[in-house]
């Protein structure tokens, strides 16, 4: 028998991000690779959590297409020998545009596992990774 018994506890996450000068995002000319990808996928689309843990039952909301690992309003501060580390290839600056709005850097998620108080932009990373196999951990 476990000495803790269950129970509830809130998180707060507070602190500031600090983005880089960047322009409007419709500007951007790679903004139409990420309307074409959207616009070609989402009917054969799955929420990648639930893809993950092929369990669809906490998804709620319509799929949106998520940034997985930087965001647009995020590429003109992307230290590029940490991006080569882990994306080879991705060093230059003129390419990074490109890749932000990519395949690689897409990921479909339903509204809750997006945007909801448990989704990626919401719980601290950790938490949102323990939601997939804690049913119920963020309500």
């Amino acid at each position: 028998m476990a000495d803790t018994p269950a129970h509830e506890q809130g998180a707060h996450h507070r602190y500031i991000m600090h983005y880089p000068e960047h322009g409007p995002r419709e500007d951007d000319p790679h903004y139409k690779d990420f309307e074409h990808y959207r616009r070609h996928t989402v009917n054969s689309a799955i929420c990648a959590f639930a893809d993950e843990v092929d369990d669809d039952s906490d998804c709620d909301g319509p799929l949106e297409l998520h940034h997985a690992h930087i965001e647009f309003a995020l590429t003109n501060g992307v230290d590029f020998a940490r991006l080569e580390h882990v994306y080879p290839g991705i060093s230059n600056p003129d390419d990074v545009g490109a890749w932000v709005e990519s395949v690689t850097n897409f990921q479909w998620l339903c509204r809750w596992h997006h945007r909801g108080h448990g989704g990626v932009h919401c719980a601290a990373a950790a938490d949102y990774e323990a939601s997939k196999f804690v049913t119920g951990l963020i309500t």
